[in-house]
């Protein structure tokens, strides 16, 4: 059988990576990524959109069958803030899904609601800093004239998308990520959008389209900007997150975490997830179900700032953290919510060891993201209590992350075989539409996961007891 190739893309914080996948046998035939810069400082963090265009355009033409594909679809970070005008081109740099500058937009909205329990109630989610709706709320209060000048509002997946079909589309699993758009009623909430804070016209967002819908074919311009064939089909695209979910083939029940600059919790839930507490975000996924997530800023970037200050290698770790404490917090904390945090350590002794620090930081990078797998069972369709935890993201690969991972939960590991599986998921959606096929049963053919790499062990109580209370101890201290 002659092979048909698609491309799924992968635009992530600090890169845009692209899978080519034969769709008859689901083989991944080439990768290759590109790196964009990231600037801001004191909360900010920013990128050029238009730079993402260019980053996708060398990563396709290094894999070297960019003139072949039949299909295309773009996953991207969450969150993400594209301001377009009237031409269609960005006004200014996209604010990005880690920038924290908008705390105080993200408290006067949720006043604005009700309250966070009436907030959660009506998006299905807390809309913290990093949500879409925070960080338009902060450029409107900011810079007026750019938000008055704005005549579309994008996300990174649908900025990218309307670039290669010249239509302004998005899909449920990314739009549920905006704060203006709920799970609970599967719409835009025009209440939302006509807050003073917000005034946010609805012509200026783009259509919702269902999970196997395709986005349309790619333009003329867009191909010979990418190397493309035009008039090849794209798929709907979405976020990150439920296109790593769709490229693992998950099903419900089966906890995620997701190892990259940012940590993610998630599973596959039947049901939409409302969590009080305001931890989990109740999002939608890419099959028409639904992605309760949670997610913290601070994950393989900040151990590998402590590993290089300590002149570690970043699987150099101690058998122990010998009582240290390490709250990683470099960038602000979205889990727990403290975005003005700091990093903290706590437990130093005149025998403490460089590798017992470095231990440390993984343990109080992994200590919140279990805290989330509990939670998200409390307020979903339920985690299922024996399974392996399946590891994605670039941390998967690193033996410090599997060994803490596995000593905290006390469960078996398995991780994603292919190391960029929010790629595969969207080369998956880009399979299942030109096939005119349910992305959900092209998910569960093709996904790939391995075998137990780490077998289930009694799970370190001691440890996982003094982080939180650490936690509890210092959030409030930690966040003036």
């Amino acid at each position: 059988m002659a092979r048909r190739l698609v491309a799924g893309v992968d635009c992530s914080t600090q890169a845009t990576k692209v899978t080519v996948l034969d769709m008859n046998t689901g083989t991944v035939v080439a990768t290759a990524k590109a790196p964009h810069e990231v600037f801001g400082i004191n909360g900010a963090r920013e990128s050029d959109g238009r730079d993402w265009i260019t980053s996708l355009a060398t990563a396709l033409k290094a894999t070297g069958h960019a003139g072949e594909l039949e299909a295309i679809s773009v996953a991207a970070q969450q969150h993400g803030l594209v301001v377009l005008g009237r031409d269609g081109s960005p006004l200014r740099p996209a604010i990005l899904w880690n920038d924290t500058r908008a705390a105080q937009d993200s408290d006067a909205l949720i006043a604005e609601l009700g309250g966070p329990a009436s907030a959660i109630k009506l998006l299905g989610s807390l809309p913290g800093p990093a949500f879409t709706i925070c960080s338009w709320m902060w450029l409107r209060r900011t810079d007026p004239a750019i938000a008055e000048a704005a005549h579309g509002v994008r996300l990174p997946h649908d900025w990218l998308t309307e670039f290669l079909t010249g239509e302004a589309i998005t899909d449920r699993g990314d739009v549920s990520a905006t704060g203006w758009w709920s799970t609970v009623s599967s719409g835009y909430l025009a209440d939302v959008m006509d807050l003073p804070g917000v005034r946010l016209r609805a012509g200026m967002l783009p259509r919702v389209l269902a999970p196997d819908e395709p986005a349309g074919h790619v333009s003329p311009a867009a191909a010979e900007r990418l190397g493309l064939r035009p008039g090849i089909v794209v798929g709907p695209g979405t976020g990150d997150n439920p296109a790593t979910a769709l490229g693992l083939g998950l099903s419900p029940g089966v906890p995620v975490i997701s190892l990259g600059t940012s940590g993610t919790v998630f599973t596959v839930s039947a049901t939409p997830a409302i969590d009080p507490t305001g931890t989990v975000l109740g999002l939608a996924d890419a099959t028409g179900r639904y992605l309760p997530l949670a997610c913290t800023l601070n994950c393989t970037m900040a151990v590998d700032r402590v590993a290089k200050w300590l002149g570690l290698g970043r699987d150099e770790i101690a058998a122990s953290s010998a009582g240290v404490v390490v709250l990683p917090f470099f960038d602000g904390e979205r889990t727990p919510n403290v975005p003005q945090a700091a990093a903290s350590i706590v437990g130093l002794r005149h025998t403490t060891e460089p590798g017992h620090i470095l231990r440390a930081a993984y343990e109080g990078a992994v200590a919140s993201l279990l805290k989330a797998v509990g939670i998200i069972h409390q307020n979903s369709s339920g985690i299922d209590t024996d399974t392996p935890i399946i590891l994605a993201g670039g941390g998967s690969r690193g033996s410090a992350w599997r060994e803490c991972i596995a000593a905290l939960s006390g469960r078996a590991i398995r991780i994603a075989e292919e190391p960029e599986p929010a790629a595969v998921g969207a080369a998956f959606q880009a399979a299942a539409v030109l096939a005119q096929r349910n992305v959900e049963d092209v998910a569960r053919e093709l996904g790939r996961v391995s075998p137990v790499v780490s077998a289930a062990r009694p799970a370190d109580n001691t440890t996982l007891q003094r982080l939180s209370q650490t936690l509890d101890d210092l959030s409030a201290i930690n966040n003036p």
